[in-house]
């Protein structure tokens, strides 16, 4: 049991992957931020998760809800561990602008912990969390942990990541906010469930390799840029992997 709760910590951590101010490689400029966003159509997005802890082998799935409609986005995420059942439900809901998705806030409800929000206060021009005092100011491309894979979803669907770009984020967690560098790297040929994919691999920049967890994405070009695999190493060699089972369309 001591490794499922490292398990679902882990998780937790890392399934909600982030929240960002996304720019190019120098930033968001006014001719990047202008151009128009191509947001992916709704789907149901199911996945498995594998995992290394202390030497212990754990399974797991998630199902992803993403949707979009006139000019708003919400995702969904519930993910659940062997023999534990459910250890997180995650939301994150706003609107669309000339950055991205903006987020009006963003829930999570841990395993055996209480639910917490991050809300993006577009009147006060504030992100405020109900789990800590600190407040940032919004300035315009901010994401949250569960929006941010999908922010990077949309720049490159609307040709903003280029192969050897590295990509300024600032990412709002459950009580802080941080400051986070994704490298877009080169296509991928990857095998998944649902067949061999060409993706854009694009991993997060470690700035301690002895205390910072790894993150790295692939996007499928075929599959609307979809997020098909997602992984997260911590620096003792731990990981957890998600990996694309079935796509979903919703009207």
């Amino acid at each position: 049991m001591k490794h499922l709760r490292i398990l679902s910590s882990v998780l937790l951590a890392g399934l909600l992957l982030a929240a960002q101010s996304i720019a190019l490689a120098q930033g968001p400029s006014k001719s990047a931020a202008s151009r128009k966003l191509n947001p992916p159509p709704s789907a149901d997005l199911d996945y498995s998760i594998s995992a290394k802890q202390k030497g212990l082998s754990l399974n797991g799935s998630a199902l992803v809800h993403w949707q979009t409609d006139d000019g708003h986005y919400s995702v969904t995420t519930e993910t659940r561990a062997s023999l534990l059942g459910k250890i997180l439900e995650a939301k994150s809901e706003g609107t669309i602008d000339r950055f991205g998705l903006a987020p009006n806030s963003s829930t999570e409800k841990r395993f055996h912990k209480e639910q917490t929000v991050t809300t993006f206060n577009r009147q006060t021009g504030k992100i405020t969390f109900s789990a800590s005092d600190a407040s940032y100011p919004i300035k315009g491309g901010e994401q949250d942990r569960n929006s941010v894979t999908w922010q990077l979803v949309v720049l490159a669907r609307s040709g903003q990541l280029k192969s050897g770009n590295t990509v300024p984020l600032f990412v709002a967690g459950q009580k802080d906010a941080d400051p986070w560098t994704f490298k877009i790297g080169k296509q991928e040929k990857i095998n998944t469930p649902i067949g061999a994919l060409t993706t854009l691999q694009i991993s997060k920049v470690v700035q301690n390799a002895g205390k910072d967890q790894k993150v790295e994405l692939w996007l499928a070009p075929a599959k609307e840029w979809y997020p098909v695999r997602i992984r997260f190493t911590e620096p003792d060699g731990d990981f957890i992997e998600q990996t694309i089972e079935k796509i979903t369309p919703k009207p």
